[in-house]
């Protein structure tokens, strides 16, 4: 497994808990020590306990180098570049990793979430790697090693479960690549594995996202008028999904993760005539984080205290109750304030210490950041924070990017 993150390490352990000899090969020094000692560098519930057996029983060990096996999965990063290009730098690095140590018989699988043609381009970063190999866009079916995509579809916080039960589509550059991969997630995948070819998982992958991002998208542009005209958005989404064929998803400050945010460009760069409600909702929830700091402002505005009013930050992460902070509208948010000269009491109670951005600000609990801050601005749902309603609904000046004070 190339890459122990929030998707190849829960791929790995879950493999190992079948019995599975594992590999797991990382960048990262740190990361590979925690792993052999068989604990975690992620927060992911369920994942702690497994990592440790796998380990304990020999199944599961971590490594800075690749090493011969039968099957290599790469679940390496595929952030975009300027102009929200593609970069591949992470897939070919890991492609360059793993050529020496390929052999005949083996299977690459891609899992990177990736633009069409990624897999195509690996495959030709390993042929040209190891031209003594035979590879399926000169031998076919007979290639000495098969290549295919597929990608995951989790729920952060709920990862392990998911990788479990839900379907996954395999594409392969072949159907011998098909059938393998196949084969081998059916080691511990209950949902059904669905054959198709490369191009078109790689693009049902960005579908699932853009389609998520679009529906967000709606949620986030009525929360923009529904503030001109004087409205309640919330109250108003919850009176219009009232309506058996409506389901308008929540408004916030904005999407973050390393998918949503991420891949629907992916679509907008490879057809970008084509895709212009994919690049609109990215427009929309992009600009979001603005629309929540020029409340921010407003309400620092009505304090009196322009210059000097603190701000509490209640949540970093980009969704509720993880730690993950990637491409997070929160963080954008809280950087920007900061960049300010504003003093932030940040609440994030799934870090030990904030991220070297906000180094100069205060991790607090949410009860001080509460009481001390001059304006509060609630950027993610956690459950921590919402056993303070009562606490923030008697504070003088809060702004819910999220509806939470609506929810209890």
């Amino acid at each position: 497994m190339i890459g122990l993150g929030y998707i190849g390490l829960p791929t790995a352990t879950l493999f190992a808990s079948r019995g599975v000899r594992v590999t797991g090969v990382d960048v990262v020094p740190h990361v590979v020590e925690t792993i052999n000692s068989g604990r975690i560098h992620i927060v992911e519930p369920e994942l702690d306990g497994l990592v440790h057996a796998a380990v304990n029983d020999g199944h599961l060990r971590a490594s800075l180098t690749p090493e011969p096996a039968q099957a290599f999965l790469i679940a390496v990063p595929t952030p975009f570049k300027e102009g929200h290009r593609p970069d591949l730098s992470y897939i070919e690095a890991a492609a360059g990793a793993i050529a020496p140590v390929l052999a005949q018989g083996n299977l690459v699988v891609l899992e990177s979430t990736s633009p069409v043609g990624a897999t195509e381009q690996l495959a030709r970063w390993l042929a040209a790697a190891r031209p003594d190999l035979s590879f399926p866009a000169t031998a076919g079916e007979q290639a000495d090693v098969q290549v295919a995509y597929c990608p995951e579809r989790v729920l952060p916080g709920q990862v392990v479960r998911e990788l479990v039960s839900n379907d996954r589509v395999i594409g392969g550059l072949t159907k011998r690549a098909s059938d393998m991969a196949s084969a081998l997630y059916q080691v511990f995948v209950q949902g059904q594995c669905v054959v198709t070819n490369a191009r078109t998982a790689e693009m049902c992958k960005l579908t699932e996202n853009s389609f998520r991002d679009v529906n967000i998208a709606f949620a986030n542009e009525l929360s923009l008028i529904c503030d001109r005209l004087d409205i309640d958005v919330w109250e108003l989404i919850a009176l219009a999904n009232r309506h058996p064929r409506v389901n308008i998803l929540t408004p916030g400050p904005g999407v973050g993760g390393h998918c949503i945010a991420v891949d629907p460009w992916f679509i907008v760069d490879s057809a970008p005539e084509q895709a212009r409600l994919i690049h609109t909702a990215r427009l929309v929830n992009d600009h979001k984080p603005e629309w929540v700091l020029e409340r921010v402002a407003r309400a620092v505005e009505a304090t009196g205290q322009r210059e000097s009013a603190s701000v509490a930050v209640l949540g970093l992460a980009f969704k509720p109750d993880i730690d993950d902070l990637r491409e997070s509208p929160a963080m954008q948010i809280a950087q920007a304030l900061s960049r300010q000269g504003r003093t932030l009491w940040i609440a994030e109670p799934h870090i030990e210490q904030v991220p070297p951005s906000l180094a100069h600000q205060a991790l607090v609990s949410p009860a001080e950041a509460i009481e001390r801050a001059d304006v509060v601005v609630i950027l993610v749902a956690h459950q921590a924070f919402g056993a303070l309603r009562e606490r923030l609904r008697r504070h003088a000046a809060v702004v819910d990017a999220v509806g939470l004070l609506r929810r209890g």
